[in-house]
């Protein structure tokens, strides 16, 4: 019950639904989740420990604000973790899983897709791409990171949503990475996914920041 509360809380925040700033009663919660008090709060405290709440004694709590440098500071974490993780695992996945692989990002491309299927299927690509040379506490810090970076990057490119080739740049985007996995090369392979992360972060910092990024640090 306390996962089921927590997921139910944790889609509506990373959608928006709840936006930042917004102070989340428990008794409402509790009565819009059709849930005792119980889970509602063990589901606040997990969600906290993710960073996307924020708890105060005697006080409801209240949807984490979007800073800019906690954006930052999300990124430069996954920037530490995925690279290397990817370079090890290209030499792992066969060549069934480079198909699977390829299959799940043209999925990515498909125009009719909700927003909450994206991103669902997006986690799950990049789970996979992964997963070969992620250990169990890679899996954990990085669906925490994910999950943070996650409300920016829907801002982002939420204002792509109306273009009309923005489906198939999501596809392309993805089977590149695929490509530069299967070259086995680790140098390949770290600089394909630096990339990747730099562009997701560019594009969420453009729409929230009104300073210009700097097209040094475009990837």
């Amino acid at each position: 019950m306390v996962e089921q509360t927590a997921a139910e809380i944790r889609r509506s925040i990373l959608s928006g639904a709840l936006a930042p700033g917004q102070e989340l009663s428990l008794r409402e919660l509790a009565g819009m989740l059709n849930v005792s008090f119980i889970p509602v709060r063990e589901a606040l405290r997990s969600l906290e420990a993710e960073g996307l709440l924020v708890t105060r004694p005697g006080r409801s709590a209240m949807v984490t604000e979007l800073d800019l440098d906690d954006l930052r500071a999300i990124y430069r974490l996954r920037h530490e973790l995925e690279p290397g993780i990817a370079a090890r695992s290209c030499a792992l996945l066969t060549e069934h899983d480079m198909e699977a692989l390829t299959a799940r990002a043209v999925e990515l491309g498909a125009a009719d897709s909700g927003i909450d299927e994206i991103y669902e299927a997006h986690h799950e690509f990049h789970f996979a791409l992964l997963a070969p040379a992620a250990t169990t506490w890679d899996k954990r810090i990085l669906t925490i990171l994910w999950r943070a970076a996650e409300r920016y990057v829907r801002i982002g490119f939420g204002r792509l949503d109306d273009a009309p080739h923005e489906h198939w740049r999501r596809e392309y985007t993805h089977l590149e990475l695929v490509e530069a996995f299967r070259t086995r090369d680790e140098v390949t392979v770290r600089a394909a996914v630096h990339a990747h992360l730099e562009h997701n972060k560019n594009t969420a910092l453009r729409a929230l920041d009104p300073a210009p990024v700097s097209r040094a640090t475009e990837a």
